[in-house]
């Protein structure tokens, strides 16, 4: 008897002890979500900030602040253009950190911010990049390390982007993403709603070309619009399972556009992705817009993407547009109450959906979207 009773107390110490140490992905992964978009804007240092303690500085309020709001997961931007917070054999670290793309800290930065989270139980997802190189004059400098140099591109207007069309452009995003899930106690990866830049159908003609060049006579090549899907399926489902090769307690989820059509002209294959297995862990639609939306009103939007959901082991989150809160934006609907954002995270109870994500961070505390996060705060 004696003997029996110090097994099941082993068993007991063994089952607390398994449990208090439970990663962070495993409690909020039958929570519902509270998510939080940390862009690279908020994580840009100023001059006086680029050193390992002005950054410590930085993520330790982020964290708290994130805690006060009762945010349990962070979507953080590790690689916005072609380069990344973290030291990476394949990426030259990110002008955001030390003002210079390829100048590196002296410190890891993502594994800081992993580490302060967590000590807050706040899940961090990084948030990826694919294709996007620079728009504009952002960043300023493009390192010579940077892989673009080696690997074929295109350009958009004032932007310059990976062509995923290419085996081993895509092998180079997976590359990287595995990089992270490897090397860091990271929860998930999340890519966002940037894919082919536009329906424009001129700027990878070439690529296309040299495509429905290769196809044999018996068979006519898909459409352009068809052939830039499967680039994008191909890097999806890529990702997926090396993510969960790597690590299967990792989540991989996309944020696309709220509008189907745009993402239907952009390549983003949203219906394949929510109703097949081997693409994504969960999906959060970016539905920035107000309860009384002229064209898109929030509630019908939510229906759809609700029922475009069909593969039952895919998460359903939807990103709600806090920044605009308090602001003229949607033909000024946002000012005709201030419960947006309240009223949009009981109906996503509603109807059943597994939580939610704030674009962005920036907003939790700004004078024109006070009373609407108070309010959201409120049902949180």
């Amino acid at each position: 008897m004696k003997t029996i009773k110090i097994f099941l107390t082993a068993i007991l110490v063994f089952a607390i002890l398994f449990m208090s140490n439970r990663n962070v992905s495993a409690e909020t992964s039958v929570q519902e979500m509270h998510g939080i978009w940390i862009p690279y804007m908020s994580l840009t240092l100023s001059e006086s900030e680029r050193n390992e303690n002005g950054f410590h500085r930085k993520i330790d309020e982020m964290a708290e602040k994130c805690a006060e709001y009762k945010i349990n997961t962070a979507i953080i931007q590790v690689r916005p253009f072609s380069d990344a917070i973290y030291p990476s054999k394949i990426f030259p670290y990110s002008h955001i950190i030390m003002g210079t793309q390829g100048i590196s800290p002296d410190f890891d930065c993502l594994e800081y911010i992993i580490k302060k989270f967590h000590e807050k139980h706040i899940a961090v997802h990084a948030w990826v990049n694919p294709l996007r190189i620079s728009t504009g004059q952002t960043p300023i400098y493009i390192s010579e390390d940077n892989p673009c140099q080696k690997y074929p591109t295109f350009r958009y207007k004032d932007g310059l982007y990976y062509d995923p069309s290419y085996p081993e452009v895509r092998k180079l995003i997976i590359d990287g993403i595995a990089e992270i899930a490897e090397n860091y106690d990271i929860d998930g990866i999340q890519l966002d709603d940037y894919f082919y830049p536009s329906e424009d159908m001129s700027y990878d003609k070439n690529s296309y070309d040299e495509y429905a060049k290769s196809v044999k006579s018996d068979f006519l090549p898909v459409s352009q619009s068809e052939w830039r899907k499967a680039n994008i399926n191909m890097l999806v489902e890529g990702i997926y399972s090396k993510i969960h090769f790597l690590k299967n307690d990792i989540v991989f989820g996309i944020s696309p556009q709220c509008n189907f059509d745009n993402n239907e002209k952009i390549g983003a294959d949203v219906s394949v992705w929510c109703s097949q297995k081997g693409y994504i862990d969960y999906i959060c639609p970016q539905l920035y817009v107000s309860n009384d939306h002229p064209t898109f009103p929030f509630n019908p939007l939510a229906d759809r993407w609700k029922a475009t959901v069909t593969n039952g082991d895919i998460r359903l989150y939807f990103g709600l547009g806090m920044y605009k809160a308090g602001t003229d934006a949607d033909s000024g609907t946002w000012l005709l109450s201030d419960d947006n954002l309240q009223k949009q995270i009981e109906y996503s109870r509603k109807i059943h959906s597994n939580g939610f994500m704030l674009y962005s961070y920036e907003y939790l505390e700004n004078k024109f979207t006070e009373k609407e996060v108070r309010n959201a705060a409120a049902v949180i």
